[in-house]
């Protein structure tokens, strides 16, 4: 499985997001670091294909950015994600399921599988406007796995997780890496170290570092600072 990312630029008026990236991705867990304004939200919306590239492609395994095929295989979770505080969490993921093309059977019995991964199980009939924060991230997380994405995108997923959680989102994203590629945008750094096989860093829509941490490279939330000072 391989991603590739082939001179990829988006501009708005004046300010160019996303600079000419080119890459090449395989299974694993790939952990995007930069300032706000940095280019990574642009960067994953054009990966999943909400974004049209000004210039250059996209493609998993062969298949454009906008083709069927490929978001069959996507599973994307966005900063701000949309809920419908009515629904119940169970019926809320058996409609995005439904929308993913899963068959009714299928779409229930993997929902029920999700609430208990994420720790939901027990309020899974429950409206998500009772819900606290940290309950709609993880409600959030599993939506983005009802397909078994094998492209798994997630933009700030940690964000309202207490610390026991992201130990949780943490040891899920990494099983998630060991059969597909999973791209994990986070300004928390440790997160990054504990559970990125790469690390890319964005800088004026560039990427400015992208490899493997190694422990003798020093620290890398002090690395990360020193970019941006």
């Amino acid at each position: 499985m391989e991603l590739i990312l082939d001179r990829v630029t988006k501009q708005y008026q004046n300010k160019i997001a996303v600079d000419r990236i080119s890459l090449r991705m395989h299974p694993g867990v790939y952990g995007l670091l930069g300032t706000n304004g940095a280019g990574k939200t642009t960067l994953m919306r054009l990966i999943c294909g909400i974004l049209r590239c000004d210039s250059g492609t996209v493609a998993l395994d062969g298949m454009d950015v906008s083709s069927e095929e490929y978001r069959a295989r996507l599973g994307y979770l966005p900063q701000d994600f949309g809920y419908y505080p009515e629904f119940s969490g169970m019926d809320f993921l058996i409609y995005i399921a439904t929308l993913k093309g899963l068959a009714k059977s299928q779409a229930r019995r993997r929902s029920a599988e999700l609430l208990e991964l994420v720790s939901l199980g027990e309020m899974g009939k429950k409206k998500i406007k009772t819900y606290s924060g940290g309950m709609k991230q993880r409600l959030g997380i599993a939506q983005a796995l009802l397909n078994r994405p094998q492209l798994l995108v997630l933009d700030e997923p940690t964000a309202g997780l207490d610390p026991k959680e992201r130990v949780r989102f943490r040891n899920l994203i990494g099983e998630a890496g060991k059969e597909g590629i999973v791209i994990l945008s986070t300004h928390i750094v440790s997160d990054i170290e504990h559970i990125a096989d790469k690390v890319l860093m964005m800088k004026d829509g560039q990427l400015i570092f992208q490899g493997e941490w190694q422990e003798g490279q020093g620290n890398l939330e002090e690395f990360y600072l020193e970019q941006f000072e």
